[in-house]
């Protein structure tokens, strides 16, 4: 249960990575719409329209990028919360590394100096505080899987 609760923040980082990637394309099409207008003597109602509809996509594009960049602000928060309550230091470390810079075990392991096996036995003990504490201070809501603080 914990690695999924903590690993939410990686999966909305995507998602907000992907709405970025999204927009830049669309302002790149409605640039090559405006160019293209730009070398008609007069500008025409459908060239309008066309830009108009891209304008307002975009927006509504950053809109939802606006809304996941909350969910991923609040699931952050809620994941440093459970990290702060774990008791260890190099487990906190750990979880810090894991599921809000996204580092994988072999990355922190050569970061903290300790060898792949010992930093994976100590990720899974980690978790497993990290479950105790979950338990303690959220609810989890069986019909949508979601995570509500207690």
């Amino acid at each position: 249960m914990a690695s999924l609760f903590m690993s939410r923040a990686f999966r909305l980082e995507a998602q907000v990575q992907s709405k970025l990637q999204q927009i830049e394309r669309l302002r790149s099409m409605a640039s090559k719409v405006t160019s293209n207008t730009a070398n008609e003597p007069v500008s025409h109602t459908r060239d309008v329209t066309e830009m108009q509809d891209a304008v307002i996509r975009i927006m509504e594009e950053e809109e939802i990028l606006k809304t996941r960049i909350k969910m991923l602000m609040d699931v952050k928060e809620q994941i440093r919360d459970v990290i702060e309550h774990v008791d260890d230091v190099t487990l906190q470390l750990i979880l810090e590394k894991r599921y809000l810079l996204y580092e994988s075990i072999k990355e922190i392991a050569a970061d903290l100096g300790y060898t792949y096996r010992w930093t994976e036995k100590k990720h899974k003990k980690a978790l497993q505080e990290a479950d105790r504490i979950i338990d303690e201070r959220y609810e989890l809501d069986i019909w949508t899987g979601d995570h509500k603080s207690s």
